[in-house]
C-alpha cells in the first residue's frame, strides 16, 4: 500500500467520522426539539385541562337526589353541597358581568349597526328593544341590572358576596349620594352586624334611619364615609312607632257582637262595624254631650292606674 493510499484511507475516515458526528448531533438537536414540543404540548394540556375544571357549566352541578338519611349529611352528600353553593354564588357574578355588558352596549350605542331579528331591514334603536329581541331581558330588568353593575363590582372586589337582592336595596340610595357612599354603607352594615349577618331587609331598615339631610363627601375614603354614616345614625332623632289604627282581634268579636244587639234593637237586620265606629267618634267628639268622652276618660284612668 502506497503512501498516497494510506493518507487517502485515512482522509475517508476522517470525513465518516465528521459525517457521524453531524449525524449524532442533529439526532440530539431533533430529541431535544421533540422533547421540548411534547412538553410544550402536555403544558398546553394540562391548562386546558384545569381551564375545564374551573370553568362553570351544568355538568359541574350534581343531579337532584333524595337525601342519604335525615341526619348528619355524609361525605358524598356535603361534595355536592360545595358543588351547589358554588354554582349559586356564580348567580352574583354571571349578574354583574350582564349588567356591564349591557350598559357598556348601551353606553356606546354598539346595537346601532345590528339589523333587527323581526324586522332586518332596519337596525335596534334602543338597548331595551335590542335586548328583550334578543335575549328575552325585559325593559325592567334591563335598568336593574344597568343599575347595580357598579355597586356590584366595587363589593366584589372589596371582597363581600353581596347578592343581586342586597345591591338593590342600595341602588337608589347610590344614584343620590354617590357610588362611595352606598359602599359605605354596605362597609357600615358589615362592622355593625358582620359580613355574615347582612341581609337585603337589614340594609333596606338601615338607609331608612338616615336623615333628611345627609351630606357626604365623595372624596372621602369609604371606610370614613362608613363611620360619618353611623354617626349620622346615633345623631338622628329616631321616628316614633306608627300608631295603630286596627283592632285587636278580640276587641273586634266584641264589636261585631254588640253590634247585633244593636241591630236588634233598632230592629235592623245588620249594622256594620264601621257605622258603630263612626257613631262611636261622633258622640266622643259632641261637646254638648260628654258622657262618651267622659266615660273614655275614666276608662283610660283606670287602664293606666
Amino acid at each position: 500500500m502506497s503512501d498516497k493510499d494510506f493518507d487517502l484511507d485515512g482522509w475517508d475516515d476522517d470525513e465518516a467520522s465528521t459525517d457521524a458526528a453531524t449525524s449524532l448531533t442533529k439526532t440530539a438537536e431533533r430529541v431535544e426539539e421533540e422533547r421540548q414540543a411534547l412538553s410544550e404540548q402536555a403544558l398546553a394540556e394540562r391548562i386546558t385541562a384545569a381551564v375545564t375544571a374551573a370553568r362553570p357549566g351544568l355538568d359541574k352541578i350534581p343531579d337532584p337526589v333524595d337525601p342519604a338519611g335525615a341526619g348528619d349529611l355524609t361525605a358524598d352528600e356535603q361534595e355536592r353541597l360545595a358543588a351547589c353553593v358554588a354554582g349559586i354564588e356564580l348567580l352574583s357574578t354571571a349578574t354583574w358581568v350582564a349588567g356591564k355588558s349591557l350598559d357598556t352596549v348601551a353606553t356606546g350605542r354598539l346595537f346601532r349597526v345590528i339589523p333587527h331579528k323581526l324586522e332586518p331591514e332596519r337596525c335596534y334603536k334602543t338597548i331595551e328593544e335590542w335586548s328583550e329581541t334578543e335575549y328575552g331581558i325585559s325593559r325592567s330588568r334591563c335598568s336593574q341590572l344597568r343599575d347595580g353593575w357598579e355597586l356590584g363590582e366595587v363589593l366584589t372586589v372589596r371582597g363581600h358576596k353581596a347578592p343581586e337582592g342586597q345591591v338593590r336595596e342600595l341602588v337608589p340610595f347610590f344614584k343620590q349620594h354617590g357610588l362611595k357612599a352606598a359602599v359605605g354603607v354596605y362597609e357600615m352594615v358589615v362592622q355593625a352586624a358582620g359580613a355574615d349577618k347582612i341581609t337585603a331587609k337589614r340594609l333596606r331598615e338601615t338607609v331608612k334611619l338616615f336623615p333628611g339631610d345627609l351630606a357626604l363627601s365623595d372624596e372621602d375614603d369609604v371606610n370614613v364615609i362608613a363611620q360619618s354614616l353611623a354617626g349620622a345614625i346615633e345623631g338622628a332623632t329616631p321616628p316614633g312607632p306608627k300608631p295603630s289604627t286596627g283592632l285587636p282581634a278580640e276587641l273586634k268579636r266584641d264589636v261585631d257582637r254588640r253590634s247585633l244587639a244593636l241591630a236588634n234593637r233598632l230592629d235592623r237586620p245588620r249594622i256594620p262595624r264601621n257605622e258603630v265606629l263612626t257613631h262611636l267618634l261622633a258622640a266622643f267628639v259632641d261637646d254638648k254631650d260628654s258622657r262618651v268622652f267622659d266615660a273614655v276618660c275614666e276608662r283610660m284612668k283606670t287602664s293606666n292606674s
